[in-house]
């Protein structure tokens, strides 16, 4: 809908068309140029800069041309060096006086030559990116529909001058919600906020919550949510009681992951390395339930285990309140992802909502990772079946931007009480609105169900040829992850398999965890599959 219609018109651009044309192609991005060159493109970019109308997506017929020609010319798998080569080691030590971007870089990267699902580093070497920037990329690299947003003038302008969107918002925005994050909300959640990134999201939705419960409690008193003592008023100014809420807490779980931002770093539980010398508040963390596998042999014991994390949830809910200091929020993902890939029934997640719905706490499902179809639903607590919606979904990764879904009574009570300059990025609307097209047109979410099947496949032969190295195999969509007997097994086999051109990621403490791009197809898991063969031949694992 509203999408710039091709002209009926078979006649030459015009020359101000012309003009345009040749600025935008003027790019240093190959994948750029190759979008520019189809005559559909050509045609339709021209029109739209030179009219300056808002170009809301290239016709199907060119994005697929400009698509065919980027496989064309990109190929496979092409390896030249050692990963990192000679030009990314140089790069790095460039890169280190100048504070080398937190010191965790593991290799430089060429963008204008990456394409699809393929990576291009520094040296040359083309791989195929099973780990798409932490889950980050929903259609892998200048995806054609990407590239054909950039020349409408909406988003040069929004880009030229950024906007703080909760104060002064560009008339655009409420149309733009509709149409991307509004259009696909969770069932039951109709209002959104959008924010910077996944922690930021997070330390706001904890705010929303604790400023929801106060209100209740204010309400108890015959009190209106803001009708605030003197008291309160003049101690939140020096961070104590009552006027700081320092009472109440957030439930958080082993091995869960939820930003590195001081609330949210406290509700991260995956690595030491993520929470060493930082300050932390005093909110209580429960077991999560460690499953065994293959699940259909363990019935029984992991069913005794999930019950064990959910009573034990209980009695933490049940000592906060006994002390007068309750917990009300519940935070959960519905894959621990950095912690390991740990997964726990659908009956498990209900159970942690009706906890939260006895004792009056909000249900936070932090979705960053999971969400937006690559587990095969548009957001993976969908799978649970629950019988209402979270109070709150968190988004971020393959969203573009962060933030989040919530119920209406969560609403803040004031303005300024959820706040930051920029409170999103109306670029990345404009982009995701694309993504949201894209997806629909390619039917990438069914993709996400049927490669991740082929997936597990491959890794299921896998693991019985080479039990050693592939073990405890899990996954939904394309979020998959195995176990390899050692960390150090899986410290070798990684390195191993990207020198051999294939980028996994690493999580928990011994896991290899694939997160492909939306685009990601049975060709990629047939190419996977001989590198992953030969990797482990290698290897002799």
């Amino acid at each position: 809908p509203r999408a710039l219609a091709p002209p009926s018109s078979q006649a030459a651009p015009t020359r101000s068309r012309r003009q345009a044309l040749a600025t935008l192609a003027a790019s240093e991005s190959p994948p750029m140029r190759r979008v520019l060159s189809s005559a559909p493109a050509a045609e339709m970019i021209g029109a739209a800069v030179a009219e300056k109308a808002a170009v809301r997506a290239l016709s199907a017929r060119a994005v697929s041309t400009a698509a065919a020609v980027a496989t064309e010319e990109g190929g496979g798998i092409s390896m030249k060096t050692k990963v990192p080569g000679p030009v990314g080691l140089r790069l790095m030590e460039q890169h280190g006086p100048q504070g080398a971007s937190g010191g965790a870089i593991s290799l430089f990267c060429d963008y204008r030559a990456s394409d699809g699902c393929y990576l291009v580093d520094a040296d040359g070497n083309r791989m195929l990116d099973m780990f798409s920037q932490i889950a980050s990329l929903p259609l892998g690299y200048n995806h054609p529909s990407l590239l054909a947003a950039q020349a409408d003038p909406l988003l040069a302008t929004y880009s030229t001058s950024r906007c703080a969107i909760g104060l002064m918002p560009p008339m655009e925005l409420p149309e733009l919600l509709d149409e991307t994050f509004l259009k696909i909300a969770p069932a039951g959640l109709s209002r959104v906020q959008t924010m910077l990134c996944g922690s930021s999201a997070n330390e706001n939705v904890f705010k929303a919550a604790m400023f929801a419960y106060r209100a209740k409690q204010r309400a108890k008193a015959g009190r209106g949510p803001t009708d605030f003592t003197r008291d309160e008023l003049e101690s939140c100014m020096v961070n104590q009681s009552p006027g700081c809420a320092n009472d109440l807490s957030i439930l958080s779980f082993r091995g869960g992951f939820h930003g590195r931002t001081m609330a949210a770093l406290t509700c991260t539980h995956s690595k030491p390395v993520h929470k060493l010398d930082a300050p932390a508040f005093d909110w209580p963390t429960a077991d999560f339930p460690a499953l065994q596998y293959p699940l259909e042999h363990h019935a029984a014991e992991n069913a005794a285990e999930e019950a064990r994390c959910v009573d034990g949830a209980r009695a933490i809910f049940e000592a906060r309140l006994a002390e007068g200091r309750p917990v009300v929020g519940l935070i959960i993902e519905p894959i621990l992802s950095e912690g390991g890939d740990l997964h726990a029934s659908p009956s498990f997640f209900a159970s942690l909502q009706r906890l939260c719905g006895e004792f009056d706490a909000a249900f936070i499902v932090d979705e960053v990772q999971t969400g937006v179809m690559a587990s095969g639903h548009m957001w993976a607590h969908q799978a649970w079946g629950l019988p209402e919606a979270p109070d709150f979904v968190v988004f971020s990764k393959k969203a573009l931007l962060g933030g989040y879904y919530f119920k209406e009574a969560f609403q803040p009570p004031q303005g300024y009480r959820i706040f930051n300059t920029w409170m999103g990025d109306m670029t990345k609307l404009l982009l995701f609105r694309a993504v949201l097209e894209a997806a629909e047109r390619e039917g990438l979410q069914a993709r996400a169900v049927s490669t991740g099947a082929a997936l597990m496949r491959t890794l299921e032969a896998a693991r019985e040829r080479h039990p050693r190295a592939v073990r405890n195999l899990r996954g939904a969509g394309t979020i998959i992850a195995f176990d390899c007997e050692t960390p150090e097994m899986r410290d070798e086999l990684a390195a191993a398999l990207r020198n051999n051109g294939v980028l996994v990621g690493t999580n928990g403490s011994q896991s290899i965890r694939f997160r492909p791009a939306l685009i990601f197809g049975d060709e990629h898991v047939d190419e996977f599959e001989g590198v992953f063969a030969a990797t482990l031949r290698q290897l002799a694992l």
